[in-house]
């Protein structure tokens, strides 16, 4: 039977399950109890349970955006058809999602202020509003949520948990200052979220305002302006004097178009968490943009590593809705606990598949905490590897050098290291410490953390060794160029033979109750090793060949014994070993190229 790829949600219905597959409910119901699981045709499954079931039917289950990062050019649109499985004749017009961002200074919060049409300090100290971290605007009758976020730190954070929330970055540039560092960063984050750049070009009220050099130094960034030809629309702007704000919101809309933003408002809600807290009167509380779907007060939801049932929803005036439709920013009361910014909020049917999938997903996190301490997510070491199970060709780097003079030589070694299988790509390059913007953003975009001449930031170093990101520094260029080159070479189909690690001379046989036999024997060649398979030897003959259940040196268990010592070994399901056999230790190792 040929198999067939198939989308299917984290949780979904028995029924809707069936129609996915084109079978009858009680044909799942059947496969469902032969697997040890009685269900009724509207009881809800997880994604691992449907799994299952598809895969006896001749499918292959996958999450939705299972392959998202794999296309550089695919939209937030196409992403959410894809997160919704939906039909095209389903799918409505929504508000589009806009980020600011931008470097420090140059009027983030002022345009947001001037766009809001608000004092943001007054309304923090006057009690009116509350910060929750997105609004919406009117403009022309349509509806537009501004995500209010620190900068490309935070969106940069979202994206590294997975989360996509954003149709357009606004970039706002200082006309009397131009393109910083962190513009240089911002557009960097932005292009490795596949985000569309419309540029806010602030401060245009300033006598010393000088458009068109900055329109010079964006298009030397790869944003040419599309008065000048290009395809990036740059918006001449004045936070303070209110000026240009309706041609900034028209060319946001403009842009939404182009991407097509929609969503289905008729289906269960599907969310994600912006920001969280734990408010002592209300309890847990949650900032949630809604993405697709309706959520409703009353709606029993799975948040990330918790649940809970929506009793109420809330906008930054403290007014109460009963809805939220997609791209909708709402405060969502009622969960048992707070969930983390990035976290995914899904609508289910009953509290107790919620309680099922929350707990079913604090195990899971725990376990990744777990091996996350075990090893880094993200070395030279192990990077090679990573791309071959994902099947991706391609290395992404974080570069910061000690001066700018150092980013040029060093980007274009490393760029000439690229060849027809195997892709270098610099997702970004600036003087500086390393700071934290750059952990999240290697982590986000998979990308390994290289840092010449300068060090990690105390805030970057925690957060790589919560994450499991390694940060590799250089003082030397040919050493960066060495290291990168052998990780592209471990990203090549390898060639692996098996090598003789050791040898060892069977010299006693020990019956040990509940435990079985046990090879008393003398290394004569080599070492042994646990890791290794063993060979059993007697005279040519081989009798067995597997794994080592165990090592030991007297009655400690360990990982090698040397050339002339003694040894106790275990065979993994292999009893009939005997005095004179010989044991063969075999690794496999990869062919140097």
């Amino acid at each position: 039977m040929s198999t067939k790829e198939v989308i299917i949600p984290e949780v979904i219905t028995v029924r809707d399950l069936a129609k996915l597959l084109g079978e009858t409910p009680i044909a799942i119901i059947k496969m469902l109890m032969s697997n040890g699981m009685l269900a009724t045709i509207n009881q809800q499954i997880d994604f691992d349970t449907a799994a299952i079931v598809a895969e006896e039917f001749g499918f292959e289950a996958k999450l939705p955006y299972a392959e998202l990062e794999e296309e550089d050019n695919i939209t937030l649109s196409a992403w959410q058809r894809l997160l919704a499985n939906e039909k095209e004749e389903d799918l409505k017009p929504r508000p589009p999602v806009v980020t600011v961002l931008g470097h420090v200074d140059h009027g983030k919060t002022s345009l947001l202020d001037a766009i809001r049409h608000t004092n943001v300090v007054g309304k923090e100290s006057g009690g009116i509003t509350q910060h929750i971290g997105a609004y919406q605007i009117k403009h022309e009758g349509r509806r537009l949520t501004f995500l209010d976020t620190p900068g490309h730190e935070a969106f940069s954070a979202m994206r590294a948990r997975g989360a996509h929330t954003t149709d357009v970055a606004v970039l706002v540039v200082a006309a009397d200052d131009g393109v910083q560092p962190q513009t240089v960063e911002a557009v960097d984050h932005a292009r490795a979220a596949h985000v569309p750049i419309v540029v806010a070009l602030n401060k245009m009220d300033r006598r010393n305002a000088r458009p068109e050099k900055v329109k010079q130094e964006l298009s030397e960034l790869g944003l040419m302006p599309d008065d000048w030809g290009g395809t990036t629309m740059v918006i001449p702007v004045s936070a303070k004097m209110r000026q240009g704000l309706e041609d900034l919101l028209e060319a946001i809309l403009l842009q939404a178009d182009e991407i097509g933003v929609q969503a289905n408002p008729d289906r269960p809600a599907v969310g994600t968490v912006l920001e969280g807290r734990l408010d002592k009167r209300r309890g847990p509380l949650a900032t949630v943009l809604v993405q697709n779907g309706t959520l409703r007060t009353g709606d029993v939801v799975v948040v990330g590593n918790t649940w809970g049932k929506v009793r109420a929803l809330m906008d930054e005036h403290n007014r109460r809705h009963r809805t939220a439709p997609p791209a909708t920013p709402t405060v969502v009361i009622g969960l048992h606990d707070v969930p983390q910014a990035g976290d995914r909020l899904e609508v289910v049917e009953a509290e107790r598949t919620a309680r099922a999938i929350a707990r079913k997903r604090q195990q899971a996190a725990k376990a990744k905490a777990q091996a996350t301490q075990r090893r880094p997510a993200l070395s030279l070491d192990n990077f090679s590897a990573r791309i071959r199970e994902g099947q991706i060709q391609e290395l992404g780097i974080v570069l910061k050098t000690d001066v700018q003079g150092s980013i040029e030589p060093i980007v274009n070694s490393l760029e000439r290291l690229s060849n027809d299988q195997v892709k270098v790509k610099i997702i970004h390059a600036a003087p500086g410490n390393i700071s934290e913007s750059d952990v999240n953003l290697a982590l986000a975009s998979e990308a390994l953390l290289i840092g010449f001449r300068v060090d990690p930031e105390s805030a970057a170093r925690r957060l790589a060794s919560m994450e499991g990101v390694d940060i590799q520094t250089y003082d030397i260029i040919y050493e960066i160029v060495d290291d990168v080159e052998k990780a592209l070479k471990g990203m090549l189909a390898p060639t692996f033979r098996e090598v003789i690690a050791g040898e060892a001379e069977v010299r006693q046989v020990f019956d040990i109750a509940k435990v079985g036999r046990i090879a008393g024997c003398y290394i004569t060649r080599g070492k042994a090793l646990r890791k290794a398979n063993v060979r059993v030897m007697r005279g040519e003959q081989q009798l067995h060949e597997g794994p080592i259940a165990s090592l030991k040196r007297f009655t400690k268990d360990v990982r090698e014994v040397k050339e002339g010592y003694e040894c106790g070994v275990k065979i993994e399901g292999f009893d009939a070993v005997e005095v004179g056999d010989s044991l063969l230790f075999v690794v496999t190792e990869r062919v140097k190229e």
